[in-house]
Protein backbone atom coordinates (compact mmCIF):
# COMPACT_ATOMS: atom_id res chain seq x y z
CA UNK A 1 0.00 0.00 0.00
CA UNK A 2 1.09 3.70 -0.83
CA UNK A 3 1.24 6.31 1.73
CA UNK A 4 -0.77 9.09 0.76
CA UNK A 5 0.58 12.58 1.98
CA UNK A 6 -2.16 15.22 2.05
CA UNK A 7 -1.76 18.50 2.44
CA UNK A 8 -4.05 20.39 4.68
CA UNK A 9 -4.66 23.46 5.27
CA UNK A 10 -2.11 25.26 7.65
CA UNK A 11 0.51 24.01 5.22
CA UNK A 12 -1.01 25.34 2.10
CA UNK A 13 -1.69 29.20 4.58
CA UNK A 14 1.94 28.60 5.85
CA UNK A 15 3.13 28.40 1.80
CA UNK A 16 0.95 31.17 0.81
CA UNK A 17 2.27 33.29 3.73
CA UNK A 18 6.62 32.25 3.00
CA UNK A 19 5.56 33.24 -1.03
CA UNK A 20 3.92 36.35 0.30
CA UNK A 21 6.08 37.51 2.45
CA UNK A 22 9.21 36.30 -0.45
CA UNK A 23 7.37 38.49 -2.69
CA UNK A 24 6.38 41.96 -0.50
CA UNK A 25 10.30 41.91 0.79
CA UNK A 26 11.45 41.49 -3.04
CA UNK A 27 9.09 43.81 -4.58
CA UNK A 28 10.22 46.61 -1.61
CA UNK A 29 13.46 46.10 -2.16
CA UNK A 30 13.64 46.68 -5.87
CA UNK A 31 11.23 50.06 -5.36
CA UNK A 32 13.90 51.70 -2.79
CA UNK A 33 16.75 50.27 -4.83
CA UNK A 34 15.52 52.25 -7.99
CA UNK A 35 14.15 54.88 -6.29
CA UNK A 36 16.99 55.98 -4.60
CA UNK A 37 19.32 54.62 -8.10
CA UNK A 38 17.07 58.03 -9.38
CA UNK A 39 17.53 60.35 -6.89
CA UNK A 40 21.55 59.74 -6.81
CA UNK A 41 21.56 60.09 -10.70
CA UNK A 42 19.74 63.15 -10.87
CA UNK A 43 21.42 64.87 -7.90
CA UNK A 44 25.01 64.15 -9.92
CA UNK A 45 23.61 65.67 -12.27
CA UNK A 46 22.46 68.76 -10.26
CA UNK A 47 25.45 69.41 -8.82
CA UNK A 48 27.25 68.96 -12.27
CA UNK A 49 25.04 71.81 -13.36
CA UNK A 50 25.45 74.01 -10.34
CA UNK A 51 28.28 73.36 -8.27
CA UNK A 52 27.36 76.05 -5.91
CA UNK A 53 24.58 74.14 -4.90
CA UNK A 54 25.88 71.20 -4.25
CA UNK A 55 24.83 71.00 -0.12
CA UNK A 56 21.42 72.55 -1.25
CA UNK A 57 21.15 69.10 -3.58
CA UNK A 58 22.59 66.62 -1.47
CA UNK A 59 20.43 67.46 1.71
CA UNK A 60 17.55 67.23 -0.56
CA UNK A 61 18.84 64.20 -2.16
CA UNK A 62 19.36 62.52 1.08
CA UNK A 63 15.64 64.04 2.33
CA UNK A 64 14.20 62.09 -0.40
CA UNK A 65 16.26 58.96 -0.22
CA UNK A 66 15.27 58.26 3.32
CA UNK A 67 11.44 58.55 2.19
CA UNK A 68 11.82 56.48 -0.86
CA UNK A 69 13.88 54.13 1.67
CA UNK A 70 11.19 53.55 4.12
CA UNK A 71 8.91 52.24 1.54
CA UNK A 72 11.17 48.91 1.79
CA UNK A 73 11.16 49.30 5.56
CA UNK A 74 7.52 48.66 5.37
CA UNK A 75 8.30 45.81 3.48
CA UNK A 76 10.26 44.52 5.16
CA UNK A 77 7.78 44.30 8.21
CA UNK A 78 5.29 42.84 6.65
CA UNK A 79 7.72 40.23 5.45
CA UNK A 80 8.34 39.58 9.02
CA UNK A 81 4.60 39.65 9.96
CA UNK A 82 4.24 36.96 7.51
CA UNK A 83 6.85 34.66 8.51
CA UNK A 84 6.71 35.20 12.24
CA UNK A 85 2.92 35.92 12.56
CA UNK A 86 1.09 33.95 10.12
Amino acid sequence: MEACMAIEGVEIIKAAAYLGAGLAMGLGAIGSGVGEGMAAAKACEGIARNPAEAGLITRTMLVGQAVTESTGIYALVVALLLLFVV
